[in-house]
């Protein structure tokens, strides 16, 4: 089997890309690439704090290569921290690294070409299922999420902190994406067929920054 890193955010998209992985015999996922924001030590984007990261590779039995961006962060900064890590990877044995986007096409490209040359294979596991059937089968499968962060302009700001669930797709406003796959949001995964054991957590307090509102997660089991 081909030993791949995955790109790991924490939430239901990367998670359930775990979960599609493992069931091919393809790949070997051999650790999950996340980017932490060393000032708050919290996975950068979706907000969530490092303790909770690091419970989610526990329980899905995988190590972490976590690198660290500073606050704020250049692009010209993270892409040098991510091309030294490419290299660490290569010379690891890695042969790939595997992404959870769903279809935006400009994302993938950029994925391309910037790991082009470096002798890891881009891998895109959920590629083009259309999102409300893939929200279906990842609820269908057991997959549970909590939204950590919400892009206000787009849904409402009480949602940060919810469950990802069927009730809250039906309270999205039209033309959001069921996945969020625009930025409207972003979760947590805290349990699945990817996870030896739940992840129990409950929304705290919520916050905004930088014109979005992040929800605190705690853990309570």
């Amino acid at each position: 089997m081909k030993k791949i890193l995955l790109s790991w955010s924490g939430g239901k998209d990367s998670a359930w890309a775990l979960h599609l992985l493992r069931q091919t015999g393809e790949f070997e996922v051999g650790g999950l690439l996340t980017t932490v924001n060393e000032r708050f030590r919290r996975v950068a984007i979706h907000g969530f704090r490092e303790d909770l990261l690091e419970r989610q590779a526990e329980m899905a039995g995988l190590p972490l290569w976590k690198v660290d961006l500073p606050f704020p962060c250049s692009n010209e900064e993270y892409e040098a921290r991510m091309a030294a890590t490419c290299e660490g990877a290569v010379s690891e044995g890695f042969v790939g690294v595997a992404f959870g986007d769903l279809y935006l096409e400009e994302i993938r490209a950029y994925r391309v070409a910037k790991l082009a040359g470096t002798g890891l294979e881009p891998v895109f596991p959920v590629w083009g299922i259309p999102t409300d059937t893939l929200a279906e089968e990842m609820m269908a499968g057991g997959l549970r999420a909590r939204l950590t962060c919400v892009d206000p302009r787009k849904v409402p700001a009480e949602f940060a902190g919810r469950e990802w669930d069927a009730s809250l797709l039906a309270e999205l406003p039209d033309g959001v994406d069921p996945c969020g796959e625009n930025g409207e949001f972003h979760s947590f995964c805290w349990a699945g067929p990817m996870f030896s054991k739940e992840i129990r957590v409950e929304a705290g307090e919520r916050v905004e920054r930088d014109g979005f509102v992040y929800a605190e997660l705690v853990k309570w089991d």
